[in-house]
């Protein structure tokens, strides 16, 4: 099994659910805290391989939803150094398996990449279930629309 170095913001659900699913899985999971990691330019960029800009921003960020952020308007030097001052602006998880390194928790494509499925069959429901729920969005039950409106109040 991999091991998965796991930057993320601590007493996130989602980031929650999504080492759990790893965990049963097998990986190993390695978390960091993605708020206070030392980032430069050059290794926060390496995370968004060939993603549009307005991917690398996390649209539940308070700079987000107040307006003073408008994703779809950033070019990638803009992004990566608004990232860099407020990393509540950094899209997560940001996750590592030996040189290669992801942005977000697409259930699809982490399963083709390491493997999702439960390690353990007692493990085998929960992971399931994980794997239905959406992962990436809102863990308070809000749609993106809500985040791109600032009607989300978390």
């Amino acid at each position: 099994m991999a091991r998965v170095i796991f930057y993320e913001k601590p007493g996130c659900k989602n980031n929650t659910k999504q080492k759990t699913l790893l965990t049963a899985a097998g990986h190993e999971v390695v978390p960091y805290n993605l708020l206070t990691e030392p980032w430069t330019v050059e290794r926060l960029r390496s995370f968004f391989g060939d993603r549009p800009v307005v991917e690398w921003i996390n649209r539940a960020a308070p700079a987000v939803k107040s307006g003073e952020v408008d994703p779809e308007k950033l070019d990638a030097q803009t992004a990566l150094i608004l990232m860099l001052r407020d990393p509540l602006l950094i899209r997560r998880p940001l996750i590592q398996v030996g040189d290669r390194r992801e942005a977000g928790f697409d259930v699809e494509k982490i399963n083709a990449w390491i493997g999702l499925t439960a390690a353990d069959e007692s493990l085998q429901e929960m992971s399931e279930k994980l794997m239905n729920q959406d992962l990436q969005g809102c863990a308070h039950g809000h749609d993106n629309q809500h985040h791109k409106q600032g009607k989300c109040n978390h």
